[in-house]
């Protein structure tokens, strides 16, 4: 089993300034789990930024249709043919 560093004692906070107090605090529990459950903590963690991630560029691509379709609307965007299919 790979040696893991201590929150605290051995722990160097400049290597992610972004964590508050609080958050180190919480940091000791999930580092005493087992490489299993922290493997699975960790997934758990990151597909809940994936759904953030997904329903912000859904978002962005809702906002994106409507843009050009008001472009369509009012004449102002320019079309250009595909071609005749074939």
């Amino acid at each position: 089993m790979a040696k893991r560093r201590a929150v605290g004692r051995g722990f160097d906070q400049r290597y992610n300034p972004l964590m508050t107090q609080q958050a180190l605090e919480l940091l000791q529990k999930p580092l005493a789990l087992s490489d299993e459950e922290r493997t699975a903590l960790v997934r758990t963690l990151i597909e809940s930024l994936e759904e953030v991630s997904g329903q912000e560029a859904g978002r962005a691509w809702d906002k994106e249709i409507a843009r050009r379709i008001a472009g369509l609307d009012s004449w102002r965007a320019k079309t250009v043919s595909w071609g005749a299919p074939g």
